[in-house]
């Protein structure tokens, strides 16, 4: 598949063409998930097999990294854009405003969801947040996970975003899929940036792929061994792949 970078498959699509998937996946209360993937990902799922297979296994699978984009660009998608997960999340929560579906919100603190939720209904006062939980920082009984499944599904959400950071989203969402009748995204920090809580890099870092930069200077004692480690091995491998892509042509 040309479409795979390290092994991993990131789908060439963009932000109207996601919009409209997840859309018509939660008008039929469809069981999904969806990720939102950049280097770390990738990095993460080159390491382990495992995760590749939860990463893969996703029904749909966004660019949000530049270093992706520019990647698939040169695989054989010359207009490829970035379908960034701030944004996107933007977007998702705009069409469901509009279409009258429920979102849900899973993951954060609950003061993050709490300003999470009033800067979303501040943009759209018509959007229904059925559902918000800030689950604990630890593994959570059987129990506990049946009742929250209960829950999301009680709610009606037929959204559900998840912010638990990579790689627990991931391995969050493939574990409920078919159990919880809602399309669930992976936003990782987007809870973060629209509660306030984050700042964006600005849009030339962006532009240039140099959000991570913005980042690890902001939390460096947390983030420092995600970009120091993985960005480097990310650039020769990318390279090497390239590389043979060329002579394969």
């Amino acid at each position: 598949m040309k479409n795979k970078i390290l092994g991993s498959r990131v789908d060439p699509v963009s932000y109207t063409q996601v919009v409209h998937q997840v859309m018509d996946w939660a008008q039929h209360s469809e069981s999904r998930y969806v990720c939102v993937a950049n280097v770390h990902m990738l990095m993460e799922a080159y390491d382990s097999s495992e995760f590749q297979n939860i990463v893969n296994g996703a029904d749909l699978i966004t660019p949000d990294g530049m270093p992706l984009v520019w990647m698939l660009r040169r695989l054989g998608y010359p207009q490829q854009e970035r379908v960034y997960g701030p944004n996107l999340t933007l977007k998702l929560i705009e069409a469901a405003a509009v279409q009258d579906i429920n979102i849900g919100l899973y993951g954060g603190t609950a003061e993050t969801l709490v300003q999470l939720a009033a800067s979303f209904k501040k943009k759209h006062p018509g959007l229904k947040i059925a559902y918000s939980y800030s689950p604990p920082y630890r593994q959570l009984t059987a129990e506990e996970d049946e009742a929250i499944i209960h829950a999301v599904n009680a709610s009606g959400a037929r959204i559900l975003f998840v912010g638990l950071g990579c790689p627990k989203q991931e391995r969050w969402m493939t574990e409920h899929k078919e159990r919880i009748r809602a399309v669930m995204v992976g936003v990782g920090a987007a809870f973060d940036i629209h509660a306030g809580q984050k700042s964006q890099s600005p849009q030339w870092m962006q532009r240039f792929a140099l959000e991570w930069l913005f980042r690890l200077i902001s939390e460096p004692r947390r983030l420092w061994r995600r970009y120091l480690y993985h960005n480097p091995r990310f650039l020769v491998l990318a390279l090497a792949q390239l590389f043979g892509h060329r002579r394969s042509l």
